[in-house]
């Protein structure tokens, strides 16, 4: 009885493997992101509403503008930017985000996700095993 617990639980995540990161969440967009390093140009207080910060960044061997929505940033700080228009394409500066709060980067969803299909499969095996075995009658005399 545990043996098709444990192949029922490895089939599963075997399944959960071959599926994809789909399993565990929408893919992230088609479009194309570009990851760069930037300078924070002109940094804003965060007392300020809808604060937006001016950084530099090169892109293409040249200097670009780009706005970023946060505060608190020192001036000449580095900070790793994305981005999905093309600064060469667009007059002036450019809607940037910090790279790290960009879907798709560094994204944790589908390791995660396993992991927690792995501890439930584990458990419902557990489970099993228990209920396959039934309650124990011993008795403890002290």
């Amino acid at each position: 009885m545990l043996g098709v617990a444990v192949v029922t639980g490895l089939l599963i995540l075997l399944g959960a493997w071959w599926t994809g990161p789909s399993l565990f969440g929408p893919a992230p967009e088609g479009q194309d992101r570009h990851v760069v390093d930037a300078t924070v140009a002109k940094p804003v207080g965060c007392s300020e509403p809808n604060a937006e910060e001016i950084v530099q960044f090169e892109l293409g061997g040249r200097t670009h503008e780009g706005v970023l929505s946060g505060c608190g940033h020192d001036q000449g700080e580095r900070v790793r930017i994305a981005m999905t228009d093309d600064p060469a394409e667009t007059d002036g500066p450019v809607p940037v985000r910090l790279a790290a709060t960009t879907p798709g980067v560094n994204d944790l969803r589908r390791p995660v996700g396993l992991g927690l299909l792995m501890l439930s499969c584990a458990s419902g095996g557990v489970y099993a095993f228990l209920l396959a075995r039934g309650p124990r009658h011993e008795l403890v005399v002290a």
